[in-house]
């Protein structure tokens, strides 16, 4: 085992924080999570990132305060969206140990981890690899984060601190993109040597027809897309709200920009997806959006902005020529490519494994697929997407709270911002493990702090107090 440098501030961070409290570690956790090719620790193979060792802190602050020890367990109660991602846990990481050596010989698998077997780039008959463990440590961790930040911002103090920490994710996913473009076109790239030692395959200095992708800190450009129609998604909600329209929809903008341009198909096909959410969000909210000036103007502005737009495209030539050429270059023909026919290849396969299996699955992490559907049937089966499916509809399609209110438009938020991230999950999703934003997201989305009345007749804040002792 290794301590990497990035490691070694990872722990001070998470100390320093710890002292301070939850009101200072769930921002941490969530700007910890930014960094997805970077690692703390260094075991073996396996990456230990920096979100996860900020986490141990906050799950030893959580257990540490009553109220927030007891509210985590609640929401792990039967009925509550913990005790669905408990169970879908709990069989994940029993299939990852059980059904590869059970089922061992079936079917042929693309192996997500590393096995017995020689790696030839073909597939290989069904047996353990290195992925079970990490794919179960993986969504363990989720489970914490989503109990621990439910329990957290089941208190008012709590909430706004969640809150903070989403911004603060937003606002970083944003200058880490726009880094990641200067220190390219500078020459510079060297300088982020420090948050880009994940021992994975990385593609951070790859172009497209003269274009940079985008990766931000990300280990490639359909991670940062991803990322990014999440943020889209949550910050475009709250500045329908009204809540801070200065700097919500700057980063939603910036954002925007940044994703049509990060040369990734996810991007480029989700685009209109989580826009055509926002502008529904705005048009069908009724009383649960409550930000009138600015509801008004994307309803009013936003269809002779687009159609501006689209003439313009349509009647100057050497713009249309352009966009045609990038469209067709990362969409039109990306099922033709190396990577579309590997990629569909996999979901094909990965498909099989479920079929032959019975609907059982191969057990989480044993498999490698491309959409978030069919890595779920294909490694936790049936029973593993009945338990998704509770959790999915009881954290983000139950309503909560009065509608209108400052938490009822945050919690709106944080499900428009997960299904930004599930659209990316949809089409290029290789693994269940949705990650911390998610969680996170989710967590505050199922959160239910109206018992605390001062919140809910308090005017939007003006200013995020990224300290507040929770």
């Amino acid at each position: 085992m290794s301590i990497e440098p990035i490691g070694i501030a990872t722990f001070l961070i998470g100390l320093f924080c710890l002292a301070l409290g939850n009101g200072a570690l769930v921002p941490a956790v969530a700007m910890a999570s930014l960094f997805g090719a970077s690692a703390a620790l260094l075991i073996g193979a396996a990456n230990i990132q920096p979100g996860h060792v900020v986490l141990g802190f906050l799950l030893i602050s959580v257990m540490s305060r009553g109220q927030d020890a007891r509210n985590m367990i609640r929401a792990l109660r039967p009925g509550e969206p913990g005790f669905w991602f408990a169970c879908l846990t709990l069989y994940g990481v029993a299939s990852a140990f059980l059904l590869p050596r059970v089922l061992a010989g079936s079917t042929q698998i693309v192996p997500l981890g590393s096995s017995v077997y020689d790696e030839t780039g073909s597939t290989i008959p069904l047996v353990p690899v290195s992925s079970n463990l990490t794919q179960s440590v993986y969504l363990t961790a989720n489970l914490i984060v989503f109990a621990a930040v439910a329990g957290i911002a089941a208190r008012r103090e709590g909430f706004v601190a969640v809150l903070a920490g989403l911004m603060a994710y937003c606002i970083g996913n944003t200058l880490f993109a726009l880094i990641d473009l200067a220190t390219y076109a500078t020459g510079t790239q060297d300088l982020l040597g420090f948050m880009r030692n994940a021992r994975y395959t990385l593609h951070t200095d790859t172009e497209i027809a003269g274009l940079k992708r985008i990766v931000g800190s990300f280990t490639e450009a359909s991670a940062f897309a991803r990322s990014t129609l999440g943020v889209i998604g949550f910050t475009g909600t709250l500045w329908l709200c009204g809540y801070r329209p200065a700097l919500t929809g700057g980063v939603t903008a910036a954002s925007l920009v940044l994703l049509v341009l990060s040369t990734s198909s996810t991007g480029l096909a989700g685009s209109p997806v989580i826009l055509a959410l926002l502008y529904g969000t705005a048009l069908f909210g009724g009383s649960t959006v409550f930000g009138g000036r600015t509801r008004s103007f994307a309803i009013v502005l936003a269809p002779p902005l687009l159609l501006g737009a689209a003439l313009f495209v349509v009647l100057d030539e050497g713009t249309r020529t352009t966009v045609r050429d990038y469209v067709d270059m990362l969409l039109l023909q990306k099922g033709n490519s190396d990577s579309g026919i590997e990629r569909s290849s996999w979901n094909r396969i990965s498909f099989q494994n479920f079929l032959d299996t019975g609907g059982l699955g191969v057990g989480l992490g044993t498999a490698r697929a491309s959409s978030f559907v069919v890595a779920l049937l294909a490694t936790v089966g049936i029973p593993g997407a009945l338990f998704y499916a509770l959790f999915f509809t009881s954290a983000l399609l139950q309503r909560r709270g009065v509608p209108g209110s400052f938490p009822s438009c945050v919690r709106l938020a944080a499900r428009n911002g997960c299904f930004g991230l599930m659209i990316g999950d949809l089409l290029v999703g290789p693994v269940i493990d949705q990650g911390l934003f998610f969680c996170l997201l989710a967590a505050i989305a199922s959160a239910y702090p109206e018992r605390d009345e001062a919140l809910l007749r308090q005017p939007l804040p003006r200013v995020m107090p990224l300290g507040v002792r929770a």
